[in-house]
């Protein structure tokens, strides 16, 4: 799974790397490493950390370069030597790290490391981006400890499983928990990214203090920024509330940023009307009523026979249904009927043809599905206070 180190078997020996395209978690293993190869201790005369970070081709040959002359020499006061390429970002697939004068550089340390350190050096490099086809990196795979940490990829179907599941750990190593509906909303509003979750994850610890320690909506709400992102599910989540207002707003917001009516439509539209339905199906087909408990949902949905799964999204990868998003929807599902959704589902193919096809205005094609769909949503019974006598 994404952002989990790469499982490699242990290499006994004084080469290590930390790579991928997370950048946060590259950061962290990298100092965590570091930390265990110095003991914690280093007085500025027995490490060497270099900045790998090139501004041109001419800048990386120089910083390998130095890397070299660092690994060749002894420390002043004896004892072991760590030797840090730190956030190398001439290694990639990028007009820097294709030069040939950044290839002479790359080859140099190669053959450095081939030749092989003194017993009593020890090599760590971390990198953002490594072009795996080329030789170097061949020979760091082959001959070092390593690690990779790769960005959740948004645009496999299972990447809300993979962020929610990164955020629960990281959320339990600072004793924090969520509500069900807390932790849905924080996925979509912190996004993928290891250190932007981290660091709302820090932001909620302060806030919250030792007393309090389950994160709720109210808390997300409050403390996590609404990004560009993030206006995607708030759209969705007003269509879904039945609040016609604050989507109208949300999407007049983005059409004046130059957004595009289309892709307003495609991404916060079209997925919510379809979940909707596809929830309101399992509720009334398949007789599996909405809970707040995701693994129960899940497992409810996976443990049907095959044929009654055949029509439910299917992961790209083939492990089972595409659950996260019909769980979010399955809730609000309730206060839709199934006709009702079928003729919103209708409205939305015709109004999204109309934006393709048509110089109709665009905002008031979106405007009037939302009211649409507004219209649909029935209103939550309440409850009849108790009488008085």
């Amino acid at each position: 799974m994404a952002a989990k180190p790469k499982p490699t078997a242990a290499k006994p020996g004084n080469l290590f790397a930390v790579v991928g395209t997370d950048e946060g978690m590259v950061r962290e293993a990298g100092l965590k490493i570091y930390n265990q190869l110095t003991g914690g201790n280093d007085d500025g005369f027995t490490h060497e950390t270099i900045d790998g970070i090139a501004d041109n081709s001419d800048s990386a040959f120089e910083i390998c370069s130095s890397t070299v002359q660092a690994l060749q020499t002894i420390p002043m006061f004896g004892g072991d030597k760590v030797v840090w390429l730190r956030n190398a970002n001439f290694l990639g697939d990028n007009m820097t790290g294709k030069s040939q004068r950044t290839e002479s550089g790359v080859e140099m340390l190669r053959n450095t490391l081939e030749a092989g350190l003194s017993p009593s050096v020890r090599f760590l490099m971390t990198a953002h981006g490594v072009d795996k086809r080329k030789s170097f990196w061949k020979f760091i795979e082959a001959n070092a400890e390593v690690q990779v940490h790769d960005r959740i990829d948004t645009s496999r179907d299972d990447w809300q499983d993979q962020v929610a599941a990164l955020v629960t750990r990281r959320a339990s190593e600072l004793g924090l928990s969520f509500e069900p509906e807390a932790l849905a909303v924080f996925v979509l509003l912190a996004g993928e990214q290891s250190q932007q979750i981290g660091a709302e994850l820090e932001k909620l610890d302060l806030f919250l203090g030792p007393e309090r320690r389950v994160i709720t909506g109210k808390d997300v709400d409050a403390l996590v920024p609404l990004s560009r992102e993030a206006v995607v599910f708030e759209i969705g989540k007003a269509l879904q509330n039945g609040n016609a207002k604050r989507a109208i707003q949300l999407v007049d917001q983005q059409l004046a940023a130059d957004e595009s009516a289309i892709g307003i439509m495609r991404a916060s539209v079209i997925g919510v009307v379809r979940n909707l339905y596809l929830a309101r199906l399992i509720i009334e087909k398949l007789k599996i009523q909405p809970t707040r408990n995701y693994g129960a949902f899940a497992g409810a949905l996976n443990r049907l026979p095959e044929n009654d799964r055949a029509w439910l999204p299917q992961k790209k990868d083939g492990s089972g249904v595409n659950v996260y998003p019909v769980f979010l929807a399955a809730d609000n599902a309730r206060n839709f009927d199934l006709a009702s959704l079928q003729h919103v589902l209708e409205a939305t193919h015709k109004a999204d043809m109309a934006l393709v096809t048509t110089g109709l205005d665009h905002r008031l094609i979106l405007h009037r599905l939302i009211v649409e769909i507004a219209a649909a949503r029935r209103q939550p019974a309440k409850h009849a206070a108790p009488s008085r006598r």
